[in-house]
């Protein structure tokens, strides 16, 4: 795993901060929503990047580039119809991403429609961190919907499957050592296990063409 050069982290840092905080902020305003105000008596109902940043996973982000944010808790005796809702609340994060990448994206065309072609660093940094929140948001949108716990996609297979909450709690204690080593796999070998850039690309590419960029 090589670490992002100074110039990649200009560039992507304000997607990754904005991408992160709008998904973890999104999971929790729904749990909120939905009567359950466990995260927000812990301060994440917010657009504060500070309050969602989990600094090993930020550090593991500039060095390894992979990371995490801190992950948004609830408590499902809070709320009405915790099956329906967990899904709710898990889909919530990718959702936001998904739009995020639609807003970068459009930002972008009016970018480049606005502004006469020049070749100045602000110029080529503007649209570098707009290219790259499209890129990053879709790669979250994308990743988060893995079903491996604990992404927002395992939380919609499990809850979509009847089971109990103790072989529930046994999926996700191991969860994350399996999506660990799927990850160390997949940037460290050349088998491909998940396919994630080539969905990133596709969806990016596609949304460029939709909008004539």
């Amino acid at each position: 795993m090589s670490s992002l050069s100074f110039q990649t982290i200009i560039n992507v840092l304000p997607a990754i901060l904005i991408g992160l905080t709008f998904h973890e902020y999104m999971h929790a305003k729904v749990a909120h929503i939905l009567g359950d105000d466990t995260a927000y008596m812990q301060g994440r109902v917010s657009l504060n990047p500070i309050k969602h940043i989990d600094w090993l996973g930020f550090a593991f982000l500039i060095i390894a580039g992979f990371g995490w944010a801190k992950p948004v808790t609830f408590n499902p005796g809070k709320l009405k119809n915790p099956r329906r809702d967990e899904m709710l609340i898990a889909i919530a994060g990718p959702v936001a991403n998904l739009i995020l990448a639609f807003v970068f994206a459009v930002l972008l065309k009016i970018y480049v429609v606005a502004i006469p072609v020049n070749e100045s660093v602000i110029n080529i940094w503007l649209q570098n961190v707009l290219l790259s929140g499209i890129f990053i948001n879709f790669g979250l949108f994308v990743f988060n919907l893995i079903p491996i716990p604990p992404l927002d996609g395992s939380h919609l297979l499990i809850k979509s499957i009847k089971m109990s909450r103790e072989t529930e709690q046994k999926i996700f204690r191991y969860g994350s050592f399996a999506l660990l080593a799927v990850i160390i796999i997949d940037t460290q070998t050349d088998f491909n296990i998940l396919p994630i850039g080539k969905a990133i690309s596709f969806l990016t590419n596609l949304t460029l063409g939709i909008l004539n960029i």
